[in-house]
């Protein structure tokens, strides 16, 4: 069976030593199974530390990295697989198996033209380096694709699988996110048929960041694929309440929301436990 996770956003802005450690509580509190930690850029980050406290609670633990602003893959290549090495060895400090989240380019860094052959070249070589580097770590490493006004270079689930397919390493995943799937892709079967075991991590986020199942997310479509393909790994939770301010401008939630952060948590763990049931056969 699939487990169920939330990122740090459903308690915390961003992670910080002692909002981190309220935020394991917190989900250990609301009764998930893992803990997605979104890494800070800075890499300020005692993996120690942390691998202690969420085993005290008996929560897993997985690591995502989103590029700053200053490592947009495609023109600072070096720099961002500087990075994102140093992110590969607080996974394995932590002990861990996985790095998703936006390895691919700066959020809201455009060109006003779609990625060229030769960007694409050198996302290719960026992630093969990785590829190698995250093996002799036994890590896997696992790029989301996000919506067009957020990027321009992996948008869809077709555009990262035919990368680890040029690429050709085992250790190479595709992360998505059911928000990301509503602008970008054709509908939410098709993508997790498509990735089968390449799929490795996956963002259950509705079509507003709201409650799950009070938007536009087909997610009977969704569950249904993934029983399909026996999809094992986590569904991590990943919608905001502007009860959280800092969220707010960063996640554009111009108007209040309709739940406050526990029940938003707590209400959306519920409907994944219940989908998980009504489609997976045990």
């Amino acid at each position: 069976m699939p487990k169920f996770g939330s990122t740090i956003l459903s308690f915390i802005p961003s992670w910080t030593p002692e909002g981190g450690k309220y935020a394991i509580e917190k989900c250990a509190e609301y009764g998930f199974d893992m803990l997605e930690i979104i890494l800070p850029a800075t890499l300020d980050f005692d993996a120690k530390t942390v691998k202690k406290q969420l085993d005290n609670v008996g929560l897993e633990g997985r690591c995502t990295l989103n590029l700053p602003s200053d490592c947009h893959l495609p023109k600072q290549p070096e720099k961002s697989l500087t990075l994102i090495k140093r992110a590969i060895d607080k996974v394995a400090e932590m002990e861990g198996d996985f790095l998703g989240g936006v390895l691919h380019s700066a959020i809201g860094k455009f060109t006003g033209q779609p990625c060229s052959d030769t960007e694409r070249k050198v996302v290719n070589h960026v992630f093969a380096e990785l590829a190698v580097y995250a093996a002799e770590r036994n890590i896997i490493v696992a790029p989301e694709p996000i919506n067009r006004y957020e990027s321009y270079v992996f948008t869809s689930a077709d555009e990262v699988l035919f990368m680890i397919d040029r690429v050709g390493f085992l250790n190479l995943g595709l992360h998505l996110d059911t928000f990301h799937m509503n602008i970008e892709e054709s509908d939410f079967y098709t993508p997790v048929i498509k990735a089968d075991k390449k799929l490795k991590h996956l963002h259950i986020t509705e079509s507003d960041r709201g409650m799950l199942g009070e938007g536009n997310v087909h997610w009977d479509d969704l569950f249904r694929a993934l029983a399909t393909i026996d999809y094992q790994g986590p569904l991590v939770l990943e919608n905001f309440s502007s009860e959280i301010r800092e969220l707010v401008g960063p996640t554009s939630l111009w108007r209040p929301s309709k739940y406050n952060s526990e029940d938003l948590a707590k209400g959306s763990l519920a409907f994944m436990k219940n989908k998980v049931a009504e489609f997976y056969i045990n």
